[in-house]
């Protein structure tokens, strides 16, 4: 190894400096994961190398003995962790140093506010990988040379960490990595053997690539005495180095299957729960899955990498395989380990393999079992909540997307609802069936841009009347899950807010007789509203959904609601124009002024009536100004 040549200096893209800054600061009680962050990475590129070298062993340049290597300089005051992975060329370095190559950085850190908890908290969701070496050290240093690559073409990076690097070329005859780091004044406690191989047991016993740190041993004479000058130094294997998943699930602990899942996941906190599973007969496979505690902060980007570690005999083929498990549950981390398919697999072959549709469907079924189990836990249910609370919205898709399991997947939905009148999602379809009053038959709901908006909505008037409970919808994609859940456990499920009215036989004979009445003897006022109001309205009727309101708006049964109305025209998606029918209340006050009026009085009535339900089921007026002047006519008067 030679000092290093044309060296240029660079500075680091802006969010990297952010982090940097931001994460030196907050995770300061939490330092100690800076070993475990570059083991990780270190195991990584060694599977990387073992899956090159599957078509070219070439790249081992006689040494296929993959090892991770630690060792320390107490005076010098340094930590070096080395690997003799795949390594880096000038390009991989300057990416992946110099670098965050993940959408949406920007974004995120403008939720980043300084407050060292709460940030600590976040930079977690992000992962700091190879930059939580700056926690501990002043100085990093590392050296590099691509595996296959010319041992001229070797790379060093130095930098402080203050928003430039410096990088220049390397003799350096081995491949793999070696990053050097220079430690501050109030962390040379890690420059500590006993203090490293706590680490290395506490973090990274499960990697499966050996972990090892020098130990010198002294030769005794027959009295027991050392012998001087017989030092020898040998490398000791200091982690378990078995694949966690190949092992006895009974001889796994909680503790050790949590530190697992913070490295495939590259999480600081707790999975919620785990299901580890050994498949053996016509497919053979190994599956270790977890719910995350809290949701990486690219969620909701939908083209996003997901998906688990895909290893075909316990040789790693690659990071996020998405094939093996639904888009709606992209949060869900692990492994998958099989012996069904090829060492030389791609993401192409993968696309095409009958095998991954089988593997995949059992997953999925392996997740929602998972789920169901912690819902149904009654220890859990905090935890089940917590889930919901993070990654619900995200479970919601899974309706329309795998009608296969739209049962399943109903069951773990969580729902706000007019039982509680809390915004919490916590009432599940189940809960809300077994409340049923005698003589319902469907499972009724509203949905509206907001919680209040939901739970004040002139729909519910007459549930409430009756102590029917409705089941209070205001997410996104609410209405979107909602065409496609249309039945749970035999009952339909019914918008209140579109097409007729049925309480089926919550009503008597005798309420329905009055109904009939009432709509008749307001034929006259029916009429004269409707052609008041014209191409305005599709129709124009009396209703008894009402008790305090005086009008409603009600869309067609199968007509799409006004909450999906504005997100498809936000997104430029053209709509026909759609008529509301507007329903009266014979019995209120404004009603019967109306039906008393005339002329212009009875005209501007008539639209205020109209404009006004339009206003409280969360619609747009088209004339916002015709409706001001209207109203003040009428108060005027």
């Amino acid at each position: 190894m030679t000092t290093a040549t044309r060296e240029e200096t660079l500075g680091f893209q802006t969010e990297v400096k952010q982090l940097l800054n931001l994460m030196i600061n907050s995770l300061y009680s939490n330092r100690e994961i800076f070993l475990r962050e570059l083991i990780s990475n270190a195991a990584d590129a060694c599977d990387k190398l073992r899956y090159a070298a599957l078509d070219n062993d070439a790249l081992y340049e006689g040494d296929s003995e993959l090892r991770i290597e630690i060792e320390h300089d107490s005076n010098a005051g340094t930590v070096t962790v080395r690997d003799n992975g795949i390594g880096m060329d000038r390009d991989d370095v300057i990416n992946n140093l110099g670098t965050i190559a993940k959408s949406g950085t920007a974004e995120f850190l403008q939720q980043l506010s300084g407050e060292q908890q709460k940030d600590a908290r976040l930079i977690g969701q992000f992962g700091v990988g190879f930059y939580s070496s700056f926690i501990v050290a002043d100085e990093v240093t590392v050296r590099t040379r691509k595996a296959g690559t010319d041992a001229a073409k070797g790379v060093e990076w130095r930098s402080a960490g203050e928003g430039e690097f410096t990088i220049g070329e390397l003799e350096r005859e081995a491949h793999g990595t070696e990053i050097v780091l220079h430690l501050k004044d109030n962390a040379r406690e890690f420059a500590d053997d006993s203090r490293l191989q706590h680490l290395v047991r506490t973090y990274s016993d499960h990697i499966e690539v050996p972990v090892k740190m020098p130990k010198t041993e002294t030769a005794k004479d027959d009295d027991g005495n050392d012998v001087e000058g017989s030092e020898v130094t040998t490398w000791e294997t200091v982690n378990e180095a078995t694949a966690l998943w190949v092992r006895p699930k009974g001889e796994i602990t909680d503790d050790e299957y949590k530190a697992f899942y913070k490295h495939v996941a590259h999480d600081f906190s707790d999975p919620l729960t785990w299901s580890h599973n050994k498949v053996e007969g016509k497919l053979e496979y190994t599956s270790l899955l977890y719910v995350p505690g809290r949701a990486p902060f690219d969620l909701y980007e939908r083209d996003g990498a997901r998906g688990v570690k895909l290893y075909v005999q316990r040789v790693f083929i690659m990071d996020d395989a998405e094939q093996f498990l639904p888009l709606y549950l992209r949060f869900i981390k692990g492994v998958l380990d099989t012996r069904d398919l090829s060492l030389n697999v791609s993401r192409e072959i993968l696309q095409q393999d009958p095998q991954v549709d089988k593997i995949k469907s059992a997953l999925t079924k392996r997740s929602l079992d998972m789920l169901k189990k912690l819902a149904k836990d009654s220890k859990d249910s905090e935890a089940y909540q917590t889930f919901w609370n993070t990654f619900g919205s995200v479970l919601k898709e899974g309706p329309g997307e795998d009608p296969s399991n739209r049962e399943k997947i109903a069951g773990l939905l969580r729902f706000s609802s007019t039982h509680t009148d809390s915004a919490t999602q916590d009432q599940s379809l189940a809960d809300y069936v077994e409340r049923m009053k005698e003589g319902q038959q469907k499972i009724y709901y509203i949905v509206a841009d907001g919680f209040n908006a939901a739970k004040n909505s002139p729909h519910l008037e007459i549930f409430r009347k009756k102590g029917i409970e409705v089941l209070l919808l205001s997410d996104r994609v609410d209405e979107w899950l909602m065409s496609h859940l249309t039945e749970f456990d035999g009952k339909s499920l019914t918008d209140v807010a579109k097409g007729e009215l049925d309480l089926g036989e919550v009503e008597d004979e005798e309420e329905k007789k009055a109904q009939e009445e009432t709509a008749k003897a307001k034929e006259e006022l029916v009429k004269r509203v409707q052609e008041a109001l014209g191409e305005s309205v599709q129709e124009v009727k009396v209703t008894h959904r009402l008790t305090a309101s005086p009008a409603c708006v009600v869309l067609p049964e199968h007509e799409m609601g006004f909450q999906m109305r504005r997100i498809m025209e936000a997104a430029g998606q053209p709509l026909p124009e759609v008529k509301p029918i507007l329903e009266l209340n014979p019995d209120h006050t404004l009603v019967t002024r109306l039906e008393g009026a005339d002329g212009d009085t009875f005209n501007d009535l008539a639209h205020i009536l109209l404009d006004q339900a339009i206003i409280a089921e969360g619609g747009h007026l088209d004339d916002p100004a015709a409706y001001v002047k209207r109203l003040n006519a009428v108060l005027t008067a």
